[in-house]
């Protein structure tokens, strides 16, 4: 599998030079794009200039940069080798005796490193960007990354287990407004609904002030102050407001266990912990159909219809792995499963692919 320095060298370089042309004429032209909405937002908000508007359209970008990446790799691999083949390079490796899993080798290892590094390295940054945009965007317009929605979380403690819901967030998730609990015993029986216009979180406890209390044996009760015991902190609260994706790579696992403790639904942690580790074989899989898609233009003609065969290989795999996503955060399937079953057929069928175009 391994083929000539030189030979390798130069197959990288021009990999890896227009992956990134792609990627970066992309990245701007998404940021570009947002800056004008966030703009269009913010036309009637004092405090919003266009240089804030510019910082938040930036802080906003890396999250946007992760999902895009696939489609870089598999756009800049599928112009990387039409390229080869249009100029005969890989022509005459060919006729030296290099096979394609020999000349395929570099741009695919560094693909692998790519996706590693965009997991470890690139995803803590990303997501800590991605947390200071969610609490820029919630002090500007009021609301976070879930416009126009009520925030909804649970709860489990020695009064039982709630979900509560409420129509605004402040101080970090700290106070919330015209909140709705539904109360459970430990069993998981429903008890009462308290209806409070503010709730305040203490120690141990939520404060919930101007409200009543429904249940279905009782007529309903008017309190000025009731406290409702909780083993959630501030941080935990606010954590269930902001997404998944705002958590760095490095901190899932953690965040994960201490939710689940909490007694918090913790599958969409589950679910970004297992996407990010089999992000590099799902680039491995793009590459490999861009390949498929790729190597066969000049030699048997067909341009225009290999590409958008190639554009929708890729396009069909990522949306294949945002349906299967979408099933594993709705308990469906597993996390494991949904995170790794379309990287992992996507790489089996793009080699098979290549299989069949290149060896018979």
């Amino acid at each position: 599998m391994i083929i000539g320095l030189t030979l390798g060298r130069y197959l990288s370089a021009r990999f890896v030079k227009t992956v990134l042309a792609v990627f970066l004429t992309i990245i701007s032209l998404v940021y570009l794009i947002d800056f004008i909405e966030m703009l269009r937002r913010a036309i009637n908000i004092p405090e919003a200039s266009a240089g804030t508007i510019a910082g938040l359209s930036l802080l906003r970008i890396p999250a946007v940069a992760e999902q895009i990446l696939p489609f870089a790799v598999l756009f800049g691999a599928m112009a990387a080798f039409v390229n080869l083949t249009r100029r005969l390079e890989l022509v005459v490796a060919r006729a030296s005796g290099i096979s394609v899993w020999q000349f395929m080798f570099p741009p695919l290892l560094i693909t692998f490193l790519a996706g590693v590094i965009s997991v470890t390295v690139f995803n803590p940054v990303s997501a800590e960007m991605k947390m200071r945009a969610e609490h820029l965007e919630a002090r500007l317009f009021g609301t976070g990354s879930n416009p126009d929605k009520s925030v909804w979380f649970r709860q489990r403690s020695v009064d039982g287990q709630a979900l509560i819901k409420a129509m605004q967030a402040s101080d970090a998730g700290s106070k919330l407004t015209d909140v709705t609990v539904y109360l459970y015993d430990p069993e998981g029986h429903f008890l009462e609904r308290i209806e409070a216009k503010r709730a305040t979180l203490l120690p141990g406890a939520w404060k919930l002030e101007d409200g009543r209390v429904i249940s279905a044996l009782e007529e309903p009760q008017s309190f000025g102050t009731n406290m409702l015991a909780t083993n959630l902190t501030q941080d935990e609260v606010m954590r269930s407001f902001n997404s998944a994706e705002s958590v760095p790579f490095w901190q899932l696992p953690k965040v994960r266990d201490e939710t689940e403790s909490a007694g918090l639904d913790a599958t969409s942690y589950s679910l970004q912990y297992q996407s990010l580790l089999a992000r590099p074989l799902l680039l491995v899989a793009m590459v490999l159909i861009a390949a498929a898609f790729s190597l066969r233009f000049f030699r048997f003609g067909g341009i225009t219809r290999m590409i958008s065969s190639g554009v929708g290989a890729g396009f069909v795999l990522y949306v294949a792995t945002k349906f299967v996503a979408n099933l594993g955060g709705t308990g469906l399937i597993s996390p494991p499963v949904a995170a790794w079953s379309p990287a992992l057929v996507g790489s089996l069928l793009g080699a098979l692919a290549l299989l069949h175009l290149e060896d018979g």
